[in-house]
């Protein structure tokens, strides 16, 4: 009687494991187009640099 208990239990573990074995679909999932947005810098400090060494320049020849 334990053996066939035995085998019951285990053909159980294996009925209950083939049930809702379907694997599910994955969801669909619309993602919108990413524009990359470049925005340009222009470096002024070289100029302003230069600008304050010409004015500094400008008024020791005066």
């Amino acid at each position: 009687m334990k053996k066939v208990m035995f085998l019951m239990a285990v053909a159980g573990m294996f009925a209950f494991a083939a049930c809702n074995n379907n694997a599910a679909e994955p969801a669909v999932v619309d993602t919108p187009v990413v524009e990359n947005v470049v925005e340009e810098t222009i470096d002024t400090t070289m100029a302003v640099v230069e600008n304050v060494a010409e004015e500094a320049a400008a008024e020791v020849a005066e």
